[in-house]
């Protein structure tokens, strides 16, 4: 194998394992976002780990594939304004993000 053959294959590996931690940020994410509206819905327990799932699921099916924080815009009502929303899920990418990072360790 040459040296180019091996930086391709680096390279490749690489985007392969970014993509894959893209992907777990994005679900942690969906996760944690759901959690926080199916408390706000007044959703305890098993019905707000099922919401919560549900938002994983649907973002991560082709056919569902959508805006989150406009999902949960609709869901929330006028509890909360997308403004919000979407503070809310840039903090909690950035705290998933943080955690797989952490957990890679």
């Amino acid at each position: 194998m040459t040296q180019f053959d091996e930086r391709e294959r680096a390279f490749e590996n690489k985007f392969a394992h970014d993509q894959e931690m893209m992907f777990r940020a994005m679900a942690r994410r969906n996760k944690m976002a759901g959690l926080w509206a199916a408390e706000l819905l007044g959703k305890k327990g098993e019905e707000a780990e099922e919401y919560a799932m549900n938002l994983v699921r649907a973002d991560i099916s082709e056919i569902n594939r959508g805006d989150l924080a406009t999902r949960l815009a609709a869901d929330l009502g006028h509890r909360i304004d997308e403004s919000e929303i979407r503070a809310k899920i840039a903090e909690f990418h950035a705290r998933a993000k943080a955690e797989l990072l952490s957990e890679a360790d």
